[in-house]
């Protein structure tokens, strides 16, 4: 359910959602809301109140998702540890899949300055990337794995449970499911 505070009003975009809902996000310029179910990434225009895609990974029991700052790249979370970006203006299918946890992938973010991103996953690491998204749209989206962060310890079989970046800095907190809250940040 959406409520409009604007208008006073409440709109019920699903009568009968049967495949649970894992993670919603609004799109960050658009009147677009980004829903990932376990087994696809819908994207709903919330003005005209129709789907508009319906991404597929080709993997099942996805888990988490973020949406990059200009709002055309999203990536997207599995329970087979694999990684999958999309480029919005290329495909519904994902632009890269990245297979680098171990363990089921439990929260992935972008930095909303920097090209950053990460992923926390039940291997109790945080994969950091570099993520550099073009304004031209002649040159693709360059992926480049950065460093592997260790140091949650697992935990009843789960590891990093949240990764969330500095609003303004290159720094990164990680939750884990031992009770650790960790700030990464650079010494130099």
């Amino acid at each position: 359910m959406i409520h409009r505070l604007s208008r006073r009003n409440s709109q019920q975009i699903f009568r009968h959602q049967k495949i649970p809902i894992r993670s919603v996000i609004f799109h960050p310029q658009n009147p677009l809301l980004f829903i990932c179910t376990g087994l696809h990434v819908q994207i709903y225009d919330l003005q005209r109140q129709v789907l508009l895609r319906k991404l597929s990974t080709g993997t099942r029991r996805l888990s988490c998702m973020a949406i990059h700052s200009g709002g055309e790249n999203i990536i997207v979370g599995s329970e087979d540890g694999k990684l999958s970006w999309f480029d919005l203006e290329l495909s519904i299918t994902p632009y890269k899949i990245l297979g680098s946890h171990a363990g089921a992938i439990k929260d992935v973010s972008f930095h909303p300055k920097y090209p950053l991103f990460a992923s926390g996953s039940d291997d109790a690491t945080v994969h950091v990337f570099h993520g550099m998204v073009h304004a031209d749209l002649d040159r693709n989206v360059l992926i480049i794995p950065l460093k592997i962060l260790r140091s949650h310890s697992g935990h009843d079989g789960e590891g990093v449970t949240e990764c969330a970046f500095h609003p303004t800095q290159p720094w990164l907190f990680s939750a884990g499911a031992d009770g650790s809250i960790i700030l990464f940040c650079d010494e130099g």
